[in-house]
């Protein structure tokens, strides 16, 4: 370990073809541009990933503006003075935590493959307690989703997205063809209490064993109104990004999804775990629609979770990378160093 290693941050926007057309409460997209992250230097080279998601007003070009403001600081700091280095990339913009994520993500699969062992070792956390995942199936017709159902043979657990009119119809196919655990996601697809409450014991009839987002996020007081008259657990997703968050949340849910792209990266993500854990939450660790590499450095610390829903690599076909594997819905981490990603292809579009 040297100081003053010189480094260079660069970046490719890929664009990734969804296998289906995906759908929930907020709409439809058959593709997504996600932004890849290298930082080369001593003979490493880590790897970071950005999904940017419109509901927090993020593009690619915005990811990108972000990644070219970190520029300096990546030139100037210490990369082994990650923990410094990781506030200065927080402190980058008030927002845009996809392109804070994929900084973070790549600092640290840089630090973690230089010292030559695994993000999880290095974490000190067991392996063999990855968790299941789930597989998300989105909004659709009822074939379809028959159809997205029956692929997703090797999966114990289903993540069905709900939150529109038809969520009887889409929850009687889904019952038709599989009597497998299911958890559901209305993505604040529920604007009134009282019908969440009653679309929410109907779910809990079909089998339903999770809650996420039922309400928009700024509907807090009913979302714990909501949770004091329900049995199954209510997690938060749009509600929370970052550790701030989660202490007054833990008075309306029981649990928080953290997703690497909301917090802005590995490092806030492990401190939203402990505070969560702290006041009595669940931890799910969710994603949005990613290659091979967020979804890596996710199940890096997915020995920490409750839960998981760590599916965005799969719902894609044109994965450039590989990395964590699945076995019957089981997360499989391997023993490379770093985030354990391997580039499959090459990218596009390099700046």
């Amino acid at each position: 370990m040297t100081k003053n290693v010189a480094l260079r941050l660069s970046y490719e926007v890929k664009r990734l073809q969804l296998k289906h057309t995906w759908t929930i409460a907020r709409g439809s997209s058959d593709f997504k541009d996600n932004v890849i992250v290298t930082l080369e230097g001593s003979g490493v080279t880590g790897l970071g990933e950005a999904a940017p998601n419109i509901r927090y007003d993020e593009t690619p070009e915005s990811t990108i503006a972000v990644i070219e403001k970190a520029k300096p600081l990546f030139e100037k700091q210490d990369p082994w003075e990650f923990v410094e280095l990781g506030f200065a990339i927080q402190a980058l913009d008030p927002a845009q935590t996809a392109a804070k994520a994929a900084l973070d993500m790549v600092l640290m699969d840089w630090i973690t493959k230089s010292l030559g062992v695994p993000l999880y070792q290095y974490l000190g956390l067991a392996k063999a307690k990855a968790p299941t995942t789930s597989l998300s199936i989105g909004i659709d017709t009822a074939e379809v989703i028959q159809q997205k159902v029956r692929e997703a043979s090797e999966f114990p657990i289903l993540k069905i997205k709900v939150g529109m009119e038809n969520e009887e119809e889409i929850i009687g196919a889904v019952r038709a063809v599989t009597d497998k655990s299911l958890i559901v996601d209305a993505n604040e697809g529920w604007k009134d209490k009282q019908e969440a409450l009653e679309r929410i014991e109907w779910l809990i009839s079909q089998g339903v064993q999770l809650v996420e987002q039922p309400m928009p996020a700024d509907m807090l007081d009913e979302t714990r109104w909501l949770r004091e008259r329900t049995s199954v657990p209510i997690i938060a997703d749009e509600s929370v990004k970052t550790a701030g968050d989660i202490p007054l949340l833990s008075l309306a849910f029981d649990g928080i999804n953290i997703k690497l792209m909301k917090a802005g990266g590995l490092q806030e993500a492990l401190r939203m775990v402990w505070l969560a854990k702290s006041l009595g939450m669940k931890v799910m660790l969710g994603c949005m629609v990613e290659t091979s590499v967020a979804i890596s450095a996710a199940a890096g610390i997915s020995p920490l979770a409750d839960y998981a829903d760590l599916d965005g690599n799969l719902l894609i076909s044109n994965d450039p990378y590989l990395g964590v594997s699945v076995d019957n819905g089981q997360l499989i981490l391997n023993d490379d160093p770093g985030i354990g990603v391997k580039p499959r292809g090459r990218c596009s579009v390099s700046g």
